[in-house]
């Protein structure tokens, strides 16, 4: 299908004008490596404001995941910053590390390429993974940390034990990069509580050949590096305040993990719970979920991460 008649197309185009209203623009960052960081930035940054970067999920980019969100955090007073993650969007590399550990040093290499030193993050499901190991590498520089169904402490034995959908890597590659519109249908039920009744099989094919089929390779060895071996006392203890925000019907990552990372996070950890809202609870319930988001980091505890917009996140919240 052409781009000129792609609903997908001129989805995105939409998703792109709306960062450009919000006064962002999009740069290009090249690293030391070679690799290169596709990311949003304040087209008039003000380093009195707070810094706040968003870490899209597996299946999106930072427009489409982040768009709906811009209006509420810019008006609460924070200075957005959204990168595509390595192999999404117009992030890639050259090199062969795949681990989330490498995507954590390229995100914040291009921090300190546009001059962002500290700031807060909150991480959508891969993105959640990102951001911990961001937290975890550089306590320095993270203030907050926002975790939303992110299943960072699960164990490779997990899958076998039966704990998600799928048994393997393989069987969730299949499903998460779906090729074929019946894997994209698969993938809509799994992760929305109530997803569309009506799919069409033109728009499904149109999003699949727009959005899936780049870097298909690369992001399944994502998945493999992210699961194999993969053990809950090899997951350090990040030291931030974080919210693990989660959908009740999740069944990508199945409650228990937060209960997990909960358990695991201990007294620095809060947990909220979204009622009739699955995995993609950031789509399902965007408001409850800003919500949480903003109350949050308005009880900080530590005035000078707002340096004066509490005024502003107070106003968005009442």
């Amino acid at each position: 299908m052409g781009s000129c008649l792609s609903v997908t197309v001129a989805r995105d185009r939409c998703y792109t004008r709306a960062f450009r209203a919000a006064g962002l623009r999009a740069t290009d960052v090249t690293l030391g490596d070679g690799a290169t960081v596709h990311i949003w930035v304040p087209r008039l940054p003000d380093r009195s404001r707070p810094a706040l970067v968003l870490l899209h999920g597996f299946g999106a980019t930072a427009t489409w995941q982040w768009a709906p969100y811009l209006g509420p955090l810019l008006r609460a007073g924070f200075d957005l910053y959204v990168p595509d993650l390595l192999f999404f969007g117009g992030s890639s590399a050259p090199g062969p590390d795949r681990s989330e550990s490498y995507q954590a040093r390229c995100v914040v290499g291009a921090l300190d390429a546009v001059g962002v030193g500290r700031f807060g993050l909150v991480g959508v499901s891969y993105g959640g993974f990102v951001g911990y190991r961001v937290a975890a590498l550089y306590p320095g520089a993270v203030e907050r940390v926002v975790l939303i169904c992110a299943g960072v402490c699960l164990e490779e034995r997990d899958l076998a034990a039966g704990l998600f959908v799928v048994s393997d890597v393989a069987d969730a590659a299949g499903i998460l990069l779906p090729q074929r519109p019946e894997k994209l249908r698969q993938l809509v039920r799994l992760t929305f509580c109530r997803p569309p009744r009506v799919m069409p099989t033109c728009f499904i094919r149109d999003y699949i050949q727009v959005m899936c089929r780049d870097y298909v390779k690369e992001k399944t060895e994502l998945l493999h590096a992210l699961i194999h071996d993969r053990k809950l006392p090899d997951l350090p203890r990040i030291t931030q305040p974080t919210l693990i925000i989660w959908g009740e019907q999740d069944r990508v990552f199945p409650l228990e993990l937060a209960h997990r990372l909960k358990r695991y996070l201990d007294e620095n950890c809060q947990m909220v719970v979204i009622k009739n809202a699955g995995h993609a609870v950031n789509l399902e319930k965007p408001k409850e979920v800003c919500k949480h988001i903003l109350a949050f980091f308005l009880d900080s505890g530590s005035p000078d991460i707002y340096n004066g917009h509490m005024v502003n996140l107070l106003s968005v919240l009442m």
